[in-house]
């Protein structure tokens, strides 16, 4: 079971909502960021929030969308494309402020996960903040791209990732497709980064997304206890 609820945090004065998700009972938790898809914090981010408290973590999962107000009618296509890449950064370190200062816990045990738009985040914030200590990225697509200017691109950032990353793709998706998974996995060993990729033959974007057609319920299967014992390694050990 979990204990889930919204919570609220402040980033570049805006007021970010959470949906927060804690296992029963006592005790000093690990904690992990949970990155929103394109479609927003919606039925499956909450889901997963659920099953990774069912693990034994913390999970958080920030509203990415939130300078847009509570009474935004656009599509997620035109919310995506106002994201930058400079006020994540911020959401997602004020999401670890959040964690950090929560009493079920500790502070020093942060992962952090991301499906679509967040595993591409998941790559940003491996570089871009030293906070995390295990991160797991699913199909992320754009990740040669930067979202604003004068920043560089997750790609661009190999370099400077501190945690090893997980990687799940789906051998039939576009973005990212095989080679895009290839490029990623060239840059990291060429810098020596911990890594491991996993490729789901007959999987395309989005496999792990049971609200949608493209769901793929063997992907699905392999790769989510593959995610629990990368996290327990790095988190629980």
């Amino acid at each position: 079971m979990a204990d889930s609820s919204w919570q609220q945090v402040e980033s570049d004065n805006s007021m970010m909502r959470m949906h927060l998700s804690a296992p029963e009972g006592p005790g000093l938790f690990p904690g992990i960021v949970v990155i929103q898809h394109q479609g927003g914090v919606d039925e499956f981010m909450q889901n997963l929030t659920q099953r990774l408290a069912r693990a034994g973590y913390v999970a958080a999962a920030p509203d990415l969308y939130h300078r847009d107000g509570p009474d935004c009618q656009d599509d997620i296509v035109t919310r995506r494309s106002r994201l930058r890449d400079r006020n994540i950064i911020n959401d997602v370190n004020a999401g670890v402020g959040f964690l950090r200062g929560h009493s079920a816990i500790d502070g020093n045990r942060l992962g952090i996960i991301g499906f679509c738009m967040g595993g591409r985040i998941v790559y940003l914030m491996a570089a871009a903040s030293p906070a995390f200590q295990a991160a797991v990225a699913y199909y992320p697509g754009h990740t040669f791209r930067a979202w604003g200017r004068d920043l560089p691109s997750p790609f661009e950032r190999t370099a400077a990732i501190h945690c090893p990353i997980q990687g799940h793709f789906g051998a039939d998706d576009k973005n990212p497709s095989p080679d895009d998974m290839q490029k990623l996995d060239a840059e990291l060993t060429k810098f020596n980064k911990a890594h491991e990729f996993y490729s789901y033959p007959n999987a395309g974007h989005a496999f792990m997304d049971y609200t949608k057609e493209s769901h793929r319920r063997d992907a699905d299967e392999a790769a989510w206890p593959r995610t629990l014992t990368f996290f327990k390694e790095h988190l629980q050990t």
